[in-house]
């Protein structure tokens, strides 16, 4: 790197504090590369930490610069102005001090060789002119003495007083770094709170993340991805020439809706833009396997053609998604209904009641056990507790199950039931905390019943457990960590919903921070609901959930339909 220079030397202080600033800067440019569609709070604070340390980097480095300037203003140019005006002063009168003693002591030594026989005149003119010349040296002694006392002397104050005042400036600098540093402290604490947070969550999508990982690859199928088309992707089309059918590549996409069957060729690059082609969709029907060479192959009728389009897909499973879009007779396979059908089956009085039976021995005998719902049990002994009879006949003996395997059977059990499904969608919608927790109540109240009846028994829970956190250690932030992806999964099986967990976690502390909210919102409700069918007279007032309106009547307030309100 290089250096500015200074009287021909590098300047050291001036080389680091380009460094500095080089570094400052990077700080204040740095962001996240966000993954998913907001940025949570953390990644949020972390930034800004970063932005507040390059402000007080470029602080420190404006008093270095001052210090820079105060050396050069207090120490240098004073001493060089001690040098030049004294010392350099004292040269010059010890060269006059040595012309006069070489003159002198010439005169002298041919003053002495006089001979005695010379006149008596001319002897006593000598004798008068090396007593003008003794006196002139003298003079050029006393004063070449008199300087170098002078210069003895200013030395003690005209050298320690530019000294002491860059030594002032130097603590100056110190004890400004020392209060901005303590001035730092808050950012240094909430950064160590946010590297906590991120670290668990990282090892929350990390479990996450593998389990889909084996999933996708032990699965034999291609997968839909979300998007505005029913269904969209790359076919092969068996179009007719004078030789012979061709196969040519097009981006097609379909709309169920409209039944708007669009298709792109793909190929043809020398034709410049391509113009898509639509159609609106008549029938579709699987090619029989023995009716053709090519593999994977269906046949549509359109409107706007006469006769059949032969359609290749990429694999069988492939093929499959097609037909089940177009509402072909290839069978249909839905994953998200089969795996509804699972969490009904969870979703009853058995599970209710044994959910609530692992809750009341776990608040009974360990809700201060340092690590709660952290560690896992024993994985034989946990399956043993899932698979004994049916949950409601558990009884759940204190000497038989410890606490590790209540707690990993209580979560095994609500990963099955899975009461908040799809929830953490609303804490991506805005960073705003009361727009969150209103959403989060809205979505509440669109829960079945058996749904809202097993979140409200556990967020209950929580609440217990999170009040005990000097113990247990178990504060609401770890809380949402390990029972976020344990109630909620996203609508669409996929890397990026996986890398989204976060806002499952965000959704769990609102739940839990905002519990009195929402289970007087859950008790009123129903209240609400009748109340208002039959006065219609409070206070009524747009909501942040489409389709619903939020009132107040004395002093409670809760969501009602819009279209029970007539406004007078």
């Amino acid at each position: 790197m290089w250096c500015p220079t200074q009287r021909g030397n590098p300047n050291i202080l001036e080389c680091l504090s380009a460094a500095v600033q080089k570094f400052s800067q990077s700080l204040q440019e740095f962001q996240f590369e966000c993954i998913g569609d907001a940025e949570t709070d953390d990644e949020v604070n972390i930034a800004q930490s970063f932005k507040e340390f390059s402000q007080l980097l470029n602080t420190v480095e404006e008093e270095r610069r001052r210090l820079i300037q105060n050396a050069d203003d207090v120490l240098i140019t004073p001493l060089e102005k001690f040098r030049k005006e004294q010392i350099g002063a004292a040269k010059d009168v010890k060269k006059k001090f040595d012309k006069e003693t070489e003159k002198y002591y010439s005169t002298l030594e041919r003053h002495l060789n006089l001979s005695s026989k010379k006149k008596e005149a001319y002897l006593q003119e000598a004798d008068t002119q090396i007593d003008k010349e003794r006196q002139v040296f003298y003079d050029a002694s006393l004063e070449y003495v008199f300087k170098i006392q002078e210069v003895q002397e200013k030395k003690k104050f005209e050298f320690v007083e530019p000294l002491l005042a860059f030594l002032q400036g130097l603590f100056t600098f110190y004890h400004e770094g020392y209060e901005l540093a303590h001035e730092f402290e808050p950012y240094k604490q909430q950064l160590q709170f946010n590297l906590q947070n991120t670290r668990n969550n990282f090892v929350s999508t990390k479990q996450e993340v593998e389990k889909l990982m084996n999933r996708i690859r032990s699965a034999d199928q291609d997968y839909k991805p979300p998007g505005q088309w029913t269904m969209e992707g790359f076919l092969f089309v068996q179009e007719k020439r004078p030789l012979g059918c061709a196969w040519t590549r097009h981006y097609c996409t379909y709309e169920k809706g409209s039944k708007t069957f669009t298709m792109i060729n793909t190929e043809n690059k020398s034709a410049g833009k391509q113009v898509p082609e639509k159609f609106h969709l008549k029938s579709c029907i699987r090619r029989k396997t023995d009716s053709i060479d090519k593999r994977f192959c269906f046949d549509i009728e359109v409107m706007e053609r006469h006769g059949v389009m032969t359609l290749q897909a990429l694999s069988e499973s492939n093929r499959r998604l097609w037909l089940e879009a177009m509402d072909g007779k290839e069978p249909i396979y839905n994953l998200p209904v089969i795996l509804s059908k699972k969490e009904e089956t969870y979703l009853n009085d058995a599970g209710f009641n044994f959910v609530k039976k692992c809750i009341d021995l776990v608040e009974k005998r360990g809700i201060n056990t340092m690590g709660l719902y952290r560690i896992g049990g024993v994985n034989s002994k946990v399956q043993k507790l899932m698979t004994s009879k049916a949950p409601v006949d558990v009884e759940l003996d204190p000497d038989m199950w410890d606490n590790k395997t209540i707690t990993s059977g209580l979560k095994n059990y609500l990963r099955s039931a899975r009461p908040a499904s799809c929830m953490s969608l609303t804490a991506r919608k805005s960073d705003d905390q009361n727009y969150r927790v209103c959403a989060v109540h809205a979505l509440v109240h669109k829960l079945p019943e058996k749904n809202k009846e097993m979140l409200e028994l556990l967020i209950k829970h929580l609440v217990t457990v999170s009040a005990e956190n000097k113990s247990n250690l178990m504060t609401v932030s770890n809380l949402g960590v390990i029972f976020g992806p344990t109630l909620m999964r996203s609508q669409e099986e996929t890397v990026a919903a996986m890398m989204n967990i976060k806002f499952q976690n965000i959704v769990v502390e609102i739940l839990i921070e905002n519990f009195d909210k929402v289970s007087v919102a859950l008790k009123c409700f129903h209240y609400f609901f009748l109340f208002f069918f039959c006065l219609l007279c409070a206070l009524v007032y747009p909501s942040v959930e489409p389709g619903w309106l939020q009132a107040t009547y004395e002093g409670r307030t809760g969501l009602i339909p819009e279209n029970y309100v007539v406004f007078l």
